[in-house]
């Protein structure tokens, strides 16, 4: 029994690593006033009939704050870049040139920054939810445990454990909020 309450002490662990992991992705697609080539993540090209991925058909970068450059590997795919761009939702105009495209990030109001930072707290609510799933769930098991004769001490020294845990996981996730709201609001 102790066997099994160690891996499921085990598997909190990296479960919750994975949503904080995918809450700090989340936060990264959020614009924080400044370019980075993260914005573009979910934006998909049509690749000789495949939506794929800008990143996996150019190059991304950030020259400067207010600008992304987006080099393609095949001179022929700056056209459906252009095009994959204007049919987002990013808001951004792409200017094409003989190399690639150029994005210029426009300065953000501060009615868009408090949307951002809306935006950012309901990623972190989302994270939080994620974390007592997860605690939720490894509590279940381990009471399950006890049902089929674990002691009782072990399954409440396992259960304060994932507390402790999801404590230190939940700090994490308002770390990660105030970050990102001090990037979205500083000009």
């Amino acid at each position: 029994m102790d066997e099994e309450i160690q891996f499921y002490l085990d598997d909190v662990q990296e479960s919750m690593g994975k949503a904080l992991a995918h809450l700090n992705v989340e936060m990264s697609r959020i614009r924080a006033g400044k370019a980075s080539p993260a914005m573009l993540d979910g934006l998909r090209v049509d690749y000789y009939g495949t939506a794929t991925p800008v990143g996996q058909i150019a190059n991304v970068s950030a020259p400067d704050a207010r600008s992304l450059l987006i080099k393609p590997w095949e001179k022929n795919m700056v056209v459906e870049i252009v095009k994959a761009i204007r049919n987002s939702d990013l808001g951004l105009a792409p200017v094409a040139d003989a190399d690639g495209v150029r994005l210029n990030i426009p300065a953000m109001t501060e009615e868009r920054r408090r949307d951002l930072v809306k935006q950012a707290k309901q990623e972190s609510e989302s994270g939080k939810v994620r974390v007592r799933a997860i605690r939720k769930d490894v509590n279940e098991a381990l009471r399950k445990l006890l049902k089929d004769g674990a002691s009782e001490d072990a399954v409440k020294s396992a259960e304060d454990k994932v507390q402790k845990v999801t404590d230190v996981s939940i700090a994490e996730v308002d770390k990660i909020l105030s970050k990102k709201e001090s990037e979205i609001m500083t000009i």
